[in-house]
């Protein structure tokens, strides 16, 4: 029976390290080591380096960019501060250096081969903390949430999920019907939907109705 083997391209900071993580994993089964010139083939791309200063950013951003697999970094220390950016640059699972063993490597690319993220439990409640202010300090005075839409919004595409037309909303909320159609263009354009049906589906599977 065959059994797919995730591929794997490291990209390191040095040569140095780029051997050293090789060395761990190339003797793992679940595992299959690309060269650069396999790397469109890549199920996961391992960035190894030392901080998420702005030229890891600007790899993990190219990488994300131009390759199909999922991003796993390895940074010496990382920091709430470098979670959330990772996240941006769409990294979906983070391991410290000195944790980053065979096992737990094999575990994290794994996970993110999966769909799921991998980040250390300590940095994931300081994100969260750092989440929660950012929504209450910035957010929440604008009206605005983590999924990028306001009040109205929200308010709107309820109504439209509960069969209401645009007449009937514009009465329940005291708007204008153009007021409501502008919302309704807004939202999908903004995010890229392509109908008010759509635009229902997204808020619904954000919870926010």
């Amino acid at each position: 029976m065959n059994v797919h083997r995730i591929a794997v391209r490291i990209q390191a900071d040095d040569p140095i390290s780029q051997s050293g993580v090789a060395a761990q994993l190339r003797t793992r089964p679940e595992l299959r080591l690309l060269d650069q010139s396999e790397a469109a083939q890549a199920d996961v791309v391992l960035v190894v380096a030392d901080t998420l200063d702005q030229r890891t950013v600007t790899q993990l951003r190219a990488l994300r960019r131009n390759l199909p697999g999922r991003l796993v970094l390895v940074l010496s220390a990382p920091d709430a501060g470098a979670l959330a950016t990772a996240v941006e640059c769409g990294v979906v699972g983070l391991l410290r250096r000195s944790e980053a063993n065979a096992d737990q490597l094999v575990r994290t690319l794994s996970a993110a081969v999966r769909g799921e993220g991998a980040i250390p439990p300590d940095l994931l409640g300081r994100l969260l903390e750092q989440m929660g202010r950012l929504q209450r300090q910035v957010l929440d005075p604008r009206g605005i949430s983590f999924s990028g839409l306001h009040q109205r919004e929200i308010d709107v595409l309820r109504l439209v999920s509960e069969g209401f037309d645009t007449r009937e909303i514009a009465q329940q909320l005291a708007y204008s019907e153009r007021t409501v159609k502008n919302v309704l263009h807004d939202v999908t354009t903004r995010l890229q939907l392509r109908n008010r049906s759509h635009a229902v589906a997204y808020a619904l599977r954000q919870g926010l109705i």
